[in-house]
């Protein structure tokens, strides 16, 4: 038998009954007259003590009011977001759209989907936002992810189901604050030198299932390159100039509406970014293998786009990483890796920045932090400058 539904706007009539001796001893029911049948109507739950009882005739009685399914106040997050979100979503064009439903079905489902509406507190959401910055989320990422919920949760708030949106947080982008003030040290985000690299590499493929190299082989490019993982995805055989040894990188795999797409770079302009001598025989080898132009020189073992997420999932990351003692090493710390080895070698600022895609100098410039040799180097330059100042044979200009 169909569970009957409240109408939209229909009056109620609420009572309790207590039926002493039963395990739920507290019948509470609601009445109305069906208005399109003229029927009279009825639905009731038994509960453990009066006060639960009570909370169900209130929520009854909202749910009258606003046309709500009477039992969705029990659903599941999953579920009730499901059923409301044409509703939630409304408005939005589709270049927003597919990033809201991405990170919908990526993120706040897994994380929180299991848990009904009204057990959605702001300490879980919060607790969920910093859960996603730990795997490595950008910003935009954990933006979308929490906006979408936002419109879920507001849905629910004038619904009746709820009495504020727990899912508003504040002081979430502070995590990226902190990330942003450790690049003062960019030593401590960084591997140490190429011999770590390989290493790293080695037993990433190694704990992979079938032992599959592409997965070191994507590690070892993104750092000797200093490009983020969505863009090592994309590159295409067309992109690779082997007289030059230059890759142009011209997009990047990321997170859509139905899976992993290709799209254009972060900073939505093309750019240059050397291939060094330890990458040619790896990167020469796999475009011999492949025919066409727009052939993937990175994929899974299947043959599908990868992402931050499936090398995480697939080489279990975490584990590798702290056996290896880099326990602080994400999938993106090799980009930085690779950036702070160029920074060292003394690329100049204005072509890492070229390389690194930065719309800020200001962010390259977090690169280039000197080693203690050459702060050394520094102040014996300045006492040999002000030696040849004091001596009789150098430039007096300016001194009393």
């Amino acid at each position: 038998m169909t569970t009957p539904l409240l109408p939209i706007g229909v009056g109620v009539s609420t009572d309790v009954e207590h039926r002493p001796g039963r395990p739920n001893p507290y019948r509470a029911r609601v009445r109305w007259v069906d208005p399109a049948s003229g029927r009279r109507r009825s639905k009731s739950q038994a509960f453990a003590d009066v006060e639960q009882a009570q909370a169900w005739l209130d929520a009854m009685q909202r749910a009258a009011k606003g046309g709500v399914d009477p039992d969705a106040a029990s659903m599941r997050l999953a579920q009730y977001g499901e059923s409301v979100m044409r509703l939630a979503l409304r408005g939005l064009e589709g270049k927003t759209l597919d990033p809201y439903l991405a990170g919908w079905r990526r993120r706040v489902v897994p994380t929180l989907g299991h848990l009904p509406v009204r057990l959605i507190t702001n300490g879980a959401v919060d607790r969920a936002a910093h859960g996603w910055i730990a795997e490595g989320c950008g910003r935009s990422t954990v933006k979308n992810s929490l906006a979408v919920l936002v419109r879920v949760m507001e849905q629910a708030v004038r619904d009746g189901l709820i009495d504020r949106n727990p899912a508003r947080l504040t002081g979430w982008q502070r995590e990226y604050q902190r990330a942003e003030d450790e690049l003062d040290n960019p030593r401590s985000l960084a591997l140490p030198d190429w011999t770590a690299l390989a290493t790293l590499a080695a037993a990433l493929v190694e704990r992979s299932h079938g032992r599959y190299p592409g997965w070191g082989e994507v590690v070892m490019f993104a750092a000797g390159t200093a490009a983020r993982i969505g863009e090592v995805s994309g590159v295409r055989k067309g992109d690779i100039d082997r007289d030059s040894w230059l890759w142009t990188v011209r997009r990047q795999t990321t997170t859509g509406l139905g899976g992993l797409v290709d799209k254009g770079t972060k900073g939505k302009r093309a750019r240059q970014v050397p291939i060094i001598e330890e990458l040619r025989p790896m990167v020469s080898a796999k475009l011999d293998r492949i025919a066409e132009d727009n052939g993937r020189l990175f994929v899974g073992p299947r043959g599908g786009r990868i992402s931050t997420a499936v090398l995480r999932d697939a080489t279990h990351w975490d584990e590798v990483v702290g056996s290896l003692g880099f326990e602080y090493l994400r999938r993106h710390d090799l980009r930085h890796t690779g950036l702070t080895w160029m920074a060292d070698a003394g690329v100049p600022v204005h072509v890492l920045r070229k390389i690194a895609g930065h719309g800020s100098l200001m962010t390259t410039q977090r690169y280039l932090h000197p080693d203690r040799q050459s702060i050394r180097a520094a102040g014996e330059a300045l006492s040999s400058h002000l030696t040849g100042l004091r001596s009789p044979n150098g430039p007096q200009e300016g001194i009393a």
